[in-house]
């Protein structure tokens, strides 16, 4: 027969925690302390410094910050949990083995049965047997109803221990909403008190800037105010002046062309050229001006009975790329041109003449900041004359309107759209490549295959504006706006 032990007398021995052993809320809000360096408590009323209403928010957000992080009601809460379902672990534990309990009472009263009705039918040494073990039998239904006593009163503590659990596990639970709760109020007050401070700021940024715009407007006109009265009183003297710089603007011009006279000679010079020196370079080198080529003896083959070619080089020398349809004595700098040299090469019969520019082409003065101011428009118009179309003279000079946008380039006279092209690689810009005095104002567009115009300006200054403005687009969109055969240069002759 088996024994019977018990395994389950340990199950319940260890010690229950305190609910409350490491938690202990003082009142119901949060304390009113923040942790220093070492993690030392600093009460916050030993702090004698005012602080801003952004600081004081700035520092309430990171105390509830760090006391959620301090706070273990949540991980007290977790241990409830875990607590209550060991218990419930045990209350199954222990049905089970009143189960069990039952089922062996019922064998031990069939086992006494079948030993009683043996006992009457043998005698002897037999029966002796029979009753031993009957006496076994009822010794072993009274230890088993011992111990079902016991695991009864087990039952009872482990049901109680469950109900325990189960109470502080509700308390945790309600401790730990009251606290998010607390939590929550607080971070709504702090976020409140933000707001608050940012929309003082954003009051007093507008109160500053408007103060600041009317100071400044009384600024202006007290300036214009005194300007005008200066001019009241001396009108003269600013006549005076403005004479004086235009005679010396005058003067600066002067100079500037005998000095390039002077580098062009001294530069002759240098080279031994001055007693072979048949033609010259006459204009000012910088963009907006023409060139052009001057007899200077009276032995020059005549300039119409010459072959004439236009070269732009690098300032460091190299190869030079030929400026193609630029075969005139005249001949006007384009935006290509600034920063480089120009030269010219005149063929007579088997004589060829060089003639190169004593430096680099100038930008033109305010041609820059003009042009980045005109790449902020999304459409700029200029007023243009069309002079040629499609090689052919423009036989009435009528003003048009040069549309120059992000995308496309449109020419048109008042409703009437004469072209209208998208950049396109077959697309080409550039300056009048000869033509008179007027080439530095006039530049040539193919709009596409077999349609092309020349167009002539107001001015120099839009002339080179709308170059650099239409290559600027063009350049965005990924092409390469420029002038026939401009894109490969060519090796030195």
């Amino acid at each position: 027969m088996t024994r019977i032990t018990r395994d389950f007398g340990t199950a319940i021995q260890r010690p229950v925690p305190a609910v409350s052993a490491d938690v202990i809320f003082a009142s119901t809000r949060f304390p009113k302390y923040k942790i220093g360096a070492n993690n030392q408590i600093i009460d916050a009323r030993d702090d004698a410094k005012i602080l801003s209403l952004k600081e004081v928010v700035a520092r309430e957000t990171a105390q509830l910050l760090e006391q959620q992080k301090r706070l273990s009601v949540r991980d007290l809460a977790s241990k409830f949990e875990k607590g209550l379902a060991a218990a419930a672990k045990l209350s199954d534990e222990a049905r089970l083995r009143e189960a069990a309990s039952l089922e062996k009472h019922v064998l031990l009263k069939k086992l006494r049965d079948a030993l009683e009705s043996l006992r009457g039918r043998v005698s002897g040494r037999s029966k002796d047997d029979v009753e031993g073990a009957i006496a076994m039998v009822e010794s072993l239904a009274s230890q088993l109803t011992q111990r079902e006593g016991e695991l009864i009163q087990e039952k009872a503590e482990v049901k109680k221990l469950a109900n325990f659990l189960k109470q502080a596990s509700e308390d945790a639970r309600k401790l730990v909403d009251e606290e998010r709760a607390f939590a929550r109020a607080e971070i709504e007050s702090a976020k409140a008190a933000v707001r608050r401070v940012e929309e003082a700021l954003q009051e007093h940024e507008r109160t500053s800037r408007a103060s600041g715009k009317h100071d400044l407007e009384g600024l202006m006109k007290e300036v214009q105010e005194a300007r005008r009265i200066i001019m009241l009183h001396q009108r003269s003297k600013v006549m005076d002046m403005e004479y004086e710089l235009h005679a010396l603007r005058n003067q600066l011009a002067e100079k500037s062309k005998r000095s390039l006279e002077l580098q062009k000679e001294l530069a002759m010079m240098r080279k031994g050229e001055m007693s072979l020196l048949l033609y010259e370079l006459e204009g000012a080198e910088a963009l907006g001006s023409y060139l052009q080529i001057v007899p200077c003896s009276d032995s020059a083959p005549g300039l119409s009975e010459c072959t004439i070619q236009w070269h732009r080089m690098s300032c460091e020398g190299g190869s030079k790329e030929l400026i193609s349809g630029a075969t005139k004595p005249i001949y006007a700098p384009e935006p290509f041109d600034v920063g480089r040299l120009l030269q010219v090469d005149i063929v007579f019969d088997d004589q060829r003449f060089a003639l190169t520019t004593t430096g680099p082409i100038d930008p033109a003065a305010g041609l820059g900041s003009y042009v980045e101011a005109l790449v902020r428009k999304h459409d700029t118009q200029f007023k243009v004359v069309v002079a040629q179309t499609n090689g052919v003279e423009h036989p009435l000079e009528s003003i048009h309107v040069l549309h120059i946008g992000r995308m496309r380039m449109k020419l048109s006279k008042e409703k009437t759209t004469v072209a209208k092209e998208y950049y396109s690689s077959s697309m080409q810009l550039c300056g009048v490549r000869g033509g008179g005095n007027a080439a530095a104002q006039a530049l040539f567009w193919q709009a596409k295959q077999g349609v092309s115009f020349v167009l002539a300006f107001e001015s120099e200054r839009e002339r080179n504006a709308a170059i650099m403005l239409a290559r600027r687009f063009a350049y965005d969109c990924n092409i390469m706006l420029a002038g026939p055969d401009d894109r490969a240069p060519i090796g030195t002759r």
